[in-house]
């Protein structure tokens, strides 16, 4: 059982106009916060990947990878995963940048594949923004040269997107076989890319009956090498009561309310194919990826029962967003972490 933070890349994960967190995605704030999480115990820290603010284009955006290297420069033990949309680097240079980067971290860096849900992204930048079926078959290939470049391999390839000659890359990785990598997205093309070449699936925040299939389905396909972990992503609301918890959700829901035009205005950017966005409609929520959907809203110890019920059904790390961010992190780490690793202990004995 593992539990991780997102780095505040984009600032407020809940809403953007809270008085209890002011807007702030600069480096020192997340330079701070991800040292506070270690300091804490946290195990690993998501850096997500924009280049412009997906919500705001007038709001401040941490790049993920010059800040990733810097963070593995600073940091000792936490993980640090660096999501990547392959559109935008091609394969070679981003094998390079991650391999120096596991180097830097002295082996704790790992990546996160993401196939790009914000047409803005691309469109605005002059650059293809492909059908989210063709996003994936480019992200097959992609992940397939990186995967061989981060094993030291000498790389031949052939494909629809890419032509690599006789490519290799030095120093090979002097801590394991190579960096870990993670796969997000649930639809069909996302999953068969989960079992043929992920480490871990990084599933949206959902309630645990839909859970559980999701897990099933990805465990359950042919693959070589150790089995898919799983990762889920959640927004936790936990206070001593259940009433205070649900309280403090109603204001952060009320308060996100306040970015429903920003949300409005955004919506013609969003991949209408995209699964993690058809799953996000179904009903309100705080926070982004699923949010408060994962259901960890309540007292400490409902919040910790909730917890182990994932972990008995597969999840193996959980990336947490928390809002106001830094004070609530501190709370979970305290309140939560030793609950639910009792849990873990008592249930393995």
């Amino acid at each position: 059982m593992r539990f991780g933070v997102w780095a505040a890349v984009h600032g407020n994960r809940g809403a953007l106009q809270d008085p209890e967190e002011p807007y702030d995605a600069s480096w020192e704030r997340n330079k701070a916060l991800v040292l506070e999480a270690e300091a804490l115990g946290y195990d690993a820290t998501l850096v997500a990947q924009h280049t412009m603010n997906p919500y705001d284009n007038s709001l401040d955006q941490l790049e993920a990878w010059s800040s990733a290297a810097a963070l593995a420069a600073i940091t000792k033990s936490i993980e640090i995963i660096a999501a990547i949309k392959p559109g935008l680097y091609h394969p070679v240079v981003l094998a390079k940048m991650a391999s120096q980067i596991e180097i830097i971290s002295k082996g704790r860096f790992a990546i996160n594949l993401i196939n790009a849900w914000n047409k803005a992204e691309f469109e605005q930048a002059g650059m293809p923004f492909p059908h989210h079926d063709d996003r994936y078959a480019y992200g097959r290939e992609w992940i397939e040269i990186v995967k061989r470049l981060l094993a030291g391999e000498r790389v031949n390839f052939h494909g629809r997107f890419f032509t690599i000659d006789d490519y290799v890359l030095r120093p090979s990785d002097p801590y394991r076989p190579r960096p870990r990598i993670y796969l997000g997205g649930e639809s069909e093309p996302a999953r068969a890319l989960v079992a043929d070449h992920g480490d871990t699936w990084f599933i949206n925040g959902q309630p645990i009956d839909d859970i559980v299939p999701l897990i099933h389905d990805v465990a359950r396909r042919p693959r070589n090498g150790a089995p898919v972990g799983f990762a889920l992503s959640a927004f936790v609301i936990a206070r001593e009561t259940e009433a205070e918890a649900h309280a403090a959700y109603e204001r952060l829901l009320g308060l996100a309310t306040k970015d429903a035009p920003l949300r409005a205005a955004d919506r013609p950017n969003v991949d209408p194919n995209v699964v993690m966005h058809q799953t996000m409609a179904k009903s309100p929520r705080v926070g982004t990826n699923g949010g408060t959907a994962a259901e960890l809203v309540g007292s400490y110890d409902q919040v910790a029962d909730r917890i182990f019920a994932f972990h008995r059904a597969g999840i193996e790390l959980f990336m947490l967003q928390f809002q106001p961010f830094e004070a609530e992190m501190r709370r979970f780490a305290h309140e939560i972490i030793p609950r639910a690793k009792t849990r873990a202990r008592r249930h393995a004995a």
